[in-house]
């Protein structure tokens, strides 16, 4: 008797000992049931992904919000809604995204972007990039008649700023008087580069330009030397979009392994 008595106040002790560190995996109990702290972590994971700080009053928000959750999914089990079948397929789904975010998420941390790949596409760029920068004004419009006119204003003493503004079909350029700003002239249409760099500063072109747009009338305001970002400034950026190009090509992969019929 006094063997059981003691074997009864061990496992009691045992239990004292356990119930606190249950208690410590778990925020609150719904109606009997735990609701597991790992919930208010996933929560305050998404918190954090999207750019917040989780401050203690939102800890205290986060716990409210999973033991809401548990009192409504407990009252709808209760109705038996997780047995519909638009339930089983939303549920189907949900999972079927969390894994798919579980794969990309294991691609990326498996297959990082590298300093080296980085300074490479970096380096690309500034070698398509470099050179000299035309900062530049055009009036672009439709029919040769027109821009021969306009070259005949701009004779007489017509400003170009003024003239843009009136007349180019340019919606970017056009109520800017025309400016395009500094650029590589790679960066425009063959037709419009050979008659930029073969303007002098200040000058305009006498002759319409004709390009698939349309017909240009075409200002050279001045050139400098490339003025590139420097690789650290940038380093986000490309690293960013070699992701990007990286998860593209693996999903084209998978598309392509798979058997569809």
């Amino acid at each position: 008797m006094k063997k059981q008595f003691l074997s009864a106040l061990a496992a009691a002790a045992l239990l004292a000992a356990v119930a606190p560190a249950a208690m410590a995996q778990n925020v609150a109990q719904v109606n009997g049931k735990a609701v597991p702290k790992a919930r208010v972590d996933a929560l305050a994971q998404q918190v954090i992904r999207s750019g917040r700080q989780v401050t203690p009053e939102m800890q205290g928000q986060l716990k409210d919000e999973v033991i809401a959750r548990e009192i409504f999914a407990q009252e709808a089990k209760a109705r038996q809604l997780d047995t519909t079948e638009d339930y089983k397929t939303q549920l189907d789904l949900a999972a079927q995204s969390i894994l798919i975010r579980e794969l990309f998420a294991d691609f990326q941390k498996k297959s990082p972007v590298t300093d080296e790949e980085a300074k490479a596409e970096y380096d690309r760029f500034a070698g398509a990039n470099s050179g000299k920068e035309y900062k530049s004004r055009h009036i672009l419009v439709e029919k040769e008649d027109q821009a021969k006119d306009i070259i005949a204003k701009l004779k007489k003493g017509a400003k170009f700023d003024d003239l843009a503004k009136k007349l180019s079909k340019d919606p970017g350029s056009g109520s800017k008087g025309g400016d395009l700003d500094w650029a590589n002239p790679s960066n425009f249409v063959k037709e419009f580069t050979e008659a930029l760099i073969a303007l002098g500063k200040g000058k305009f072109t006498e002759t319409p330009v004709k390009s698939q747009f349309g017909y240009h009338v075409i200002r050279l305001d001045d050139t400098r030397e490339a003025q590139l970002p420097k690789f650290e400034d940038v380093k986000p950026q490309i690293v960013q979009q070699l992701q990007q190009q990286k998860m593209a090509k693996f999903q084209e992969t998978l598309r392509a392994k798979a058997k569809i019929e």
